[in-house]
């Protein structure tokens, strides 16, 4: 299991300095959660910001859009260092073309789908895509409680992309840690996502190797 901490989590005052700990602690990738108020109910920060805690490690960063319109700023988060960026199936943005955008950048897309979206939604661009992130939260806010019920949706993603033979990886975010995390791999997912587990805990290098490990 690769584990992204969620920087949604992190003192944004020592916003580098909490990547760099991150980094030290053995996080696979860095998540990082983009919201405009519109599209969720929360704001957080935009491509300046992450332009400008690129240089605080070579770590893949995983940027996640939650806004409206994805399309219109896939160069803002391309040129500021993203390596992957995921989009939401449900934003107002044509899938086709913000995957093509994305990948005329030479950066890594994938879809995201919030847990009342049915598996099927991300069926037709799973040729397309490099990861599907699913929700196991209602997105907008850090520190929400795991839905279990998010587990049968990731089987049935996973099983087709195992059928058509696909290298598509699944991600999941929300609410993940030690009590859960195992029944997560069990379903399929090849990255978690976790936020307050990670920053809260008191030693986050044991506790980013016990996720990995699950």
């Amino acid at each position: 299991m690769k584990i992204a901490p969620s920087l949604l989590s992190c003192d944004f005052s020592k916003f580098g300095e909490e990547i760099r700990l991150m980094d030290l602690a053995g996080a696979d990738y860095m998540h990082l959660d983009v919201m405009d108020g519109h599209f969720v109910p929360n704001i957080t920060f935009g491509a300046p910001v992450i332009k400008y805690v690129r240089s605080f490690t070579e770590k893949p960063f995983d940027v996640h859009l939650m806004i409206s319109e994805p399309l219109k700023y896939i160069d803002d988060f391309c040129d500021a260092g993203a390596d992957i960026i995921t989009f939401h199936i449900e934003s107002d943005s044509d899938p086709v073309k913000t995957i093509e955008k994305i990948h005329s950048r030479g950066v890594k897309a994938g879809l995201v789908v919030k847990p009342k979206t049915p598996a099927e939604a991300v069926f037709p661009y799973l040729d397309e895509v490099e990861m599907i992130l699913v929700m196991t939260v209602e997105p907008g806010f850090g520190g929400q409680s795991f839905m279990a019920d998010m587990l049968p949706k990731i089987r049935e993603i996973k099983n087709e992309i195992g059928r058509r033979g696909l290298d598509v990886l699944i991600e999941a975010d929300g609410g993940i840690g030690a009590q859960n995390i195992a029944l997560c791999a069990e379903a399929g997912v090849d990255i978690s996502v976790a936020g307050t587990a990670v920053f809260k805990a008191e030693d986050p290098k044991k506790t980013i190797a016990e996720l990995q490990k699950a």
